[in-house]
């Protein structure tokens, strides 16, 4: 088998085609305007598009989309099932798409089972957590080594929460419901083995009562979770609404929305040792490292020290991306009646080790950056955000199905109009757009020619040649390989090169012109 792995990561304001073996360049296409977009004029622009495409899910549609930033759409995945909420990209045209089964205990977010889909439709791993007495919810993640994280609710009756230090008045008629994680191995098409897990059950505490388990000073266990915090009837104690994975760190990352906090809990401990205080690389086992958004959920502040809100999707920033290694959070605000996106700095050592002072709630005390256009801006519920390679922040208002992308400085620099609720939209860089096809087997020179397609964004310097390599290598003896040059030269006026828009675009175009003159001259609202 031979594996063709291509590296082109220029960026530019237009795309090209490479075709190889044969290597045609066909030259950049012209993306036509969506109506849904609005011009913001702080950008001088009447559009700016930024590289990268977007994939998503509506809450309500058996349907995934992949749509380059402009909003032209790109492929489509049909399915027999909503998502149960978040689909992920797994690179070389494949996604993880979480299913709603509808068996299983659950609330908002409930999905029961999660699988593969390659580009062209094929399901290729199917797998269900879905019983009486568990159901996963939310959002995946996929681990380097190809494993799958997954969020699941389990049931406790009511005389286990009771036993376990529950204050009875807050126990549901339909049970107790707190949150665990799995890390699935996929063994076949429908199977996987459970190869690690976490329970907050394994770490509890409670000052309610003192002939119960888990009896404590609340304040001196930062690590323990109060099972007498939130107290809403519900069964749904926590409604935990994301994950996300550190590889740096071998950390988890959960949105705990019940709580307006967000957790961190270490991966690198075994089974057992993520269900007991020590073990894995902090030492600590299971215990939570790190807390933040709302002290008073371990008795260590006031309503005036809670900084989060009913959030939604919270993630490290990725590594190449300004502020990599800090927290983006989608702040819905609750009774604020707005949102904002904020970013903090955790207060982490190069070890994974977070500080936390004596008698003190965990920091930082101020977010390092804010979104926060208030009250304009406000998603009761579902959403998110994404720190982009160049800066920008993309937002998802889940809630009302836009997306937009805003400047450090808050300016918003495009939108796009779903048109229906998403839970969230995640970004594609150019780097990670796959080529096609990606391997073959038995391949002969006498075979013919093979040919692929590699999306590549191409430079935007004016007259210059700029060459990439192609590598086609033989997977089962990796030192049989063959380098093949593929160069580009840009003209010297690149507007020279750019394809004429249809007659149908020119005339829209000038209608946004026009319309942008008039709204100057009579303070007319934006067309949108």
């Amino acid at each position: 088998m031979y594996e063709g792995l291509w590296k082109i990561k220029y960026h530019a304001k237009f795309r090209m085609t490479i075709l190889f073996i044969i290597f045609l360049l066909i030259g950049a296409y012209f993306i036509p305007i969506s109506t849904s977009e609005r011009v913001n004029q702080d950008t001088q622009q009447l559009l700016m598009i930024t590289e990268g495409q977007i994939l998503y899910s509506p809450m309500w549609s058996t349907s995934t989309y992949l749509r380059e930033s402009a909003g032209s759409l790109n492929h489509t995945w049909s399915s027999s099932y909503f998502p149960g909420v978040m689909t992920r990209w797994l690179g070389d045209g494949k996604i993880l798409r979480t299913i709603r089964v509808g068996v299983g205990p659950g609330s908002g977010g409930a999905g029961g089972g999660v699988q593969i889909v390659q580009w062209d439709g094929t399901v290729v791993w199917d797998f269900r957590y879905n019983s009486n007495e568990h159901l996963s919810h939310h959002d995946v993640r996929s681990l380097p080594n190809g494993n799958v994280l997954l969020i699941a609710w389990e049931t406790k009756t009511r005389t286990e929460a009771i036993a376990a230090g529950r204050n009875p008045n807050h126990i549901s008629t339909q049970g107790f419901m707190p949150d665990h994680v799995i890390e699935v191995q996929p063994t076949g098409p429908t199977s996987g083995d459970i190869v690690w897990e976490w329970h907050v059950w394994d770490h509890l505490i409670q000052n309610y009562d003192s002939l119960k388990a888990n009896f404590g000073i609340i304040g001196d266990h930062p690590e323990l979770v109060n099972i007498n915090y939130a107290i809403a009837s519900e069964s749904d104690w926590m409604h935990t609404n994301s994950i996300d994975y550190n590889e740096n760190f071998d950390q988890i990352l959960l949105s705990v929305h019940n709580f307006n906090e967000i957790w961190v809990i270490d991966h690198s401990t075994t089974t057992e040792e993520a269900a007991g205080h020590s073990g894995g690389n902090s030492g600590k086992g299971g215990d939570l490292l790190y807390r933040w958004g709302n002290p008073q959920a371990y008795d260590r502040g006031t309503a005036s020290d809670q900084k989060l809100f009913l959030q939604h999707d919270a993630s490290w920033i990725d590594d190449g991306c300004p502020g990599d290694g800090h927290i983006l959070i989608f702040n819905n605000g609750g009774s604020r009646f707005y949102s904002t996106v904020d970013e903090i700095v955790p207060p982490v050592d190069a070890n994974g080790d977070y500080y936390l002072a004596p008698h003190s709630a965990y920091g930082p005390t101020v977010q390092i950056w804010t979104y926060n256009p208030q009250p304009s801006f406000y998603a009761s519920i579902i959403s998110g955000a994404q720190r982009l390679p160049s800066g920008n922040t993309l937002i998802c208002n889940g809630e009302t199905g836009e997306i937009f992308e805003v400047t450090p400085t808050g300016s918003t620099i495009w939108e796009f109009d779903i048109g229906e609720q998403v839970f969230n939209v995640e970004y594609i860089s150019p780097e990670d757009w796959s080529c096609t096809p990606q391997s073959g087997q038995n391949l002969k020179p006498d075979d013919g020619s093979l040919t692929g397609q590699v999306p590549m964004i191409a430079p935007d310097e004016e007259d210059s040649d700029f060459e990439e390599f192609i590598r086609v290598e033989n997977s089962e003896k990796t030192s049989d390989y063959e380098l093949i040059p593929v160069s580009v030269l840009t003209p010297t006026n690149t507007n020279e090169y750019t394809p004429r828009p249809s007659l149908i675009q020119q005339f829209i175009l000038k209608l946004q012109q026009w319309y942008l003159l008039f709204e100057k001259i009579l303070k007319l609202p934006l067309l949108h």
